[in-house]
């Protein structure tokens, strides 16, 4: 479990709420639906979902507390009774045939065997209920992972991260079919989408790594911190670097799943 800064993500993360809007824009609602929305940070997303659903509700559930705490703080039930927020692991679902939708953004990387997410999910659709799920998917972030890999390699650093194990699971459309069948869902579009990140200049990147790459951030004593995120930045530059402007670009691949909760 990694410590999220839940009030400096909420102000790093223009990137994934633009595609978790996008994202959302595909997801055909009438307004009287109940949804799911695994992962919700903030509860940005969670809102806008309520917002969508005037005659239904929207229901955020996030692992980490203080995310839980801010989302339930900015969007209070006396202003926003149609949406509220749990602390609740993505593979301990445990709602049963609660929602007409479930969705997604920016979360299911984090977990390494998604079998438990989705037998969870299943279980807390009604029947012919639908999934909208986007996440880092097969080739996500590479620019990005071979800057932190040259930085892993220097002997100031690698002592940090004996025994580590990649903590990110990017998985592409051949991993994820035979899940959904398994399951008795019925994929109706799972594919790989490129998308480029902009962070505009150095700050904007540091608050990133920062609040987003915790598994390598956590590992360093936290008065090099700083130190260890200017290395992976230097070595990012050296990799693509900025533009004239002095933003940063990063070819990120989502892996988006859309499905139906089968009859059987």
């Amino acid at each position: 479990m990694y410590h999220w800064d839940a009030d400096e993500y909420r102000t790093s993360s223009s990137n994934q709420k633009r595609w978790a809007l996008e994202l959302l824009s595909k997801l055909d609602l009438e307004g009287s639906e109940r949804v799911l929305d695994i992962g919700c940070g903030d509860g940005e997303i969670t809102a806008a979902i309520a917002q969508r659903v005037p005659r239904g509700s929207a229901v955020g559930i996030d692992s980490s507390s203080d995310m839980v705490d801010l989302a339930a703080r900015r969007f209070p039930p006396d202003r926003w009774p149609n949406a509220s927020f749990f602390l609740k692991d993505a593979r301990e679902i445990d709602f049963d045939e609660e929602f007409d939708a479930v969705f997604s953004n920016a979360c299911l990387h984090w977990v390494v065997d998604h079998r438990p997410v989705l037998a969870g999910i299943r279980k807390c659709l009604k029947p012919s209920g639908r999934i909208l799920l986007q996440m880092g998917g097969k080739g996500n972030a590479v620019t990005v992972l071979e800057a932190i890999d040259a930085v892993l390699k220097m002997p100031r650093w690698a002592a940090y991260f004996k025994g580590f194990c990649f903590p990110y699971a990017f998985y592409g459309p051949d991993d994820y079919r035979p899940w959904l069948a398994a399951l008795g869902f019925q994929a109706d579009r799972v594919e790989l989408l490129p998308k480029d990140m902009v962070h505009e200049g150095e700050k904007a990147f540091a608050a990133w790594l920062r609040t987003t790459w915790l598994p390598y951030t956590e590992r360093v004593p936290e008065p090099l911190r700083e130190e260890f995120i200017d290395e992976i930045m230097a070595a990012h530059a050296g990799i693509r670097p900025p533009d004239a402007d002095g933003s940063v670009h990063f070819t990120m691949v989502r892996l988006e799943v859309e499905a139906t909760k089968g009859k059987t």
